[in-house]
């Protein structure tokens, strides 16, 4: 399993900032820390723990890889591959988890090689193997990134946080960040067995990156179709509930909403930096 070289050249020491290079399995910089990969191809860049509840864990990531194989948001992949376009440069996923995202822009863009950003192992572990010209590094996106200045083209964030000054530090004079959030009424048929859009999710976006981005443009991706008990049941584990599935007798409520019409609506943005 390959990681490649445009992406080693991305990346930089998370230690000391020194750039890096890759001999055999390891990453190395000149003031010799080092950071081993692991056999499923990812890097781990991190050096300190993560708080528990904070990273996706393996039924979490589980559940996402599943539904997200089941199609239910493959209109979305669709159209943030369209925002992203046919760069030739590096895209680095905020957020990655699996891959499933980072892949689908890079199959429209051949030229291209991808960064997938998580803090999370356990999805790493399927990023790294999503797409041949993937590299996937384990970090809290909220740190300062272990990522040169300027040498990203496209950065996705999607359903992710939000690190405005490192999204802006490390795209390239005219990069492109592509950010996907959800819409009031998103998977709303779910109730309280999901967290609810708040209605000024577009004003603390706009907040949240208007002092370093302009937005160029926005698409919405609003489908209506039914879930099935697989598709109810992952939709709401892969997300936060996945952590408090035990309470408030939400497993026998999910099987409750098998079959159930559910919502899709994600409005997909195109940001460029001021």
């Amino acid at each position: 399993m390959s990681f490649p070289a445009r992406v080693v050249d991305a990346l930089r020491c998370s230690v000391c900032a020194s750039p890096v290079t890759l001999d055999e399995r390891t990453l190395r910089c000149a003031q010799r820390h080092s950071f081993d990969l692991a056999r499923q191809g990812y890097v781990n860049l991190l050096h300190a723990r993560i708080p528990a509840g904070t990273a996706d864990t393996a039924p979490m990531v589980d559940a996402r890889a599943a539904f997200l194989a089941s199609g239910a948001y493959a209109p979305l992949a669709a159209a943030i591959a369209d925002a992203a376009g046919a760069t030739t440069g590096l895209v680095i996923d905020a957020g990655a988890g699996p891959g499933y995202y980072l892949s689908r822009v890079l199959d429209g863009a051949p030229e291209a090689v991808g960064l997938a950003l998580d803090v999370s192992a356990i999805a790493l572990r399927r990023a790294a193997r999503a797409h041949a010209r993937l590299g996937a590094a384990v970090w809290n996106l909220w740190e300062p990134w272990p990522v040169g200045d300027g040498v990203a083209s496209v950065v996705l964030d999607v359903f992710s946080p939000r690190n405005a000054s490192e999204f802006h530090r490390v795209l390239t004079p005219g990069g492109k960040l592509v950010v996907a959030s959800p819409l009031p009424g998103h998977l709303a048929e779910l109730g309280d067995l999901v967290l609810a859009v708040d209605s000024r999710k577009e004003e603390r976006l706009e907040a949240a990156l208007g002092g370093f981005f302009a937005r160029e443009s926005a698409v919405e991706v609003v489908r209506t179709g039914e879930f099935s008990a697989a598709q109810v049941r992952d939709v709401v584990a892969m997300g936060p509930a996945g952590f408090h599935l035990d309470r408030d007798n939400r497993r026998e409520r999910l099987a409750a909403a098998a079959g159930r019409a559910v919502t899709v609506a994600v409005s997909v943005s195109v940001w460029r930096q001021r």
